[in-house]
C-alpha cells in the first residue's frame, strides 16, 4: 500500500448471519477474520449473541484479547433466544435504533454471509453513505463466490442508471480478510455533489440520535 493514505481504523462492525451456513467455509472464514482483526488491533461491533457466524467472529475476536461489542434489540434477550454476547452488550429497544449505534460507534463495516437481515444493514449502510450520512468504508467477504450475484446485480443496476459509478465505489469487495481490510484501510470517500449539500443533525429529543428516516 505504498503511496496510498491509510484510514486509522479501530473498531470494525461485522454483518453476519445467526446461521453457520451450508459451505464449513463460511464458518472458517468468519473465523479467520476475527483472527485478523486481532491481529491488527482492531475491536469488534456486531450484533450480539453467538448463533452462526455472528458467535464465530466474535469468539475469535475475544480469543485474541480484543474488544467485543454486542448491540442487540432487547426482544432477542428474552428466553435466551440468540445466546451470550461474548463481550461487553448493549441493549437497544428498536431494530433502527441498533443500526444507528453500529454505525456511530464504528469506523468501517464488513458483511460476511448471511441472509435478509445481514443484506438489509448492507445496504441501509450504504445508502446512508450516498446520503452522506457517514463517510464510513463498506465491503463485502466475498466467501467461495457467495455474494457475486449480489455484485452481479449492483453492477446491473449501474449500467440501467439506477446506481452512478460514483456510488458504486461505496461497495468494496474482496476474497481474503486480509486484502478486505487493507481495502477499507486505504478508502477515499466520494461524496456525490448534490447529496453532500443533505443537512443531517440531532433530534431535539435526548434519547434520539440522528433521524434517518429518508430512504433511497
Amino acid at each position: 500500500m505504498e503511496g496510498v493514505s491509510v484510514r486509522k481504523i479501530k473498531k470494525i462492525c461485522v454483518f453476519c448471519g445467526a446461521n453457520s451456513g451450508k459451505d464449513v467455509a463460511f464458518v472458517n472464514a468468519a473465523f479467520h477474520l476475527g483472527k485478523v482483526l486481532g491481529k491488527r488491533k482492531i475491536d469488534l461491533v456486531y450484533g450480539g449473541g453467538k448463533l452462526g457466524l455472528m458467535g464465530c467472529v466474535s469468539t475469535a475476536v475475544a480469543q485474541h484479547e480484543r474488544q467485543v461489542l454486542g448491540i442487540i434489540p432487547s426482544a432477542f434477550t428474552i428466553n435466551n433466544l440468540v445466546g451470550e454476547t461474548c463481550g461487553k452488550e448493549i441493549k437497544v429497544a428498536t431494530m433502527q435504533e441498533r443500526l444507528v449505534m453500529m454505525m456511530e460507534l464504528s469506523d468501517a463495516f464488513i458483511a460476511l454471509p448471511g441472509g435478509f437481515g445481514t443484506l438489509e444493514e448492507l445496504f441501509q449502510m450504504i445508502s446512508w453513505a450516498q446520503l452522506n450520512i457517514h463517510n464510513k468504508p463498506i465491503g463485502v467477504l466475498n466467501i467461495n463466490g457467495f455474494f457475486n450475484g449480489l455484485l452481479s446485480f449492483v453492477d446491473h443496476a449501474v449500467k440501467q442508471e439506477f446506481i452512478t459509478p460514483r456510488a458504486r465505489k461505496i461497495l468494496i469487495s474482496a476474497t481474503t480478510a486480509d486484502e478486505l481490510v487493507d481495502k477499507l484501510q486505504a478508502f477515499r470517500f466520494e461524496p456525490d455533489p448534490a447529496l453532500s449539500k443533505l443537512k443531517w443533525s440531532p433530534s431535539s429529543s435526548q434519547k434520539e440520535k440522528l433521524d434517518l428516516t429518508l430512504r433511497l
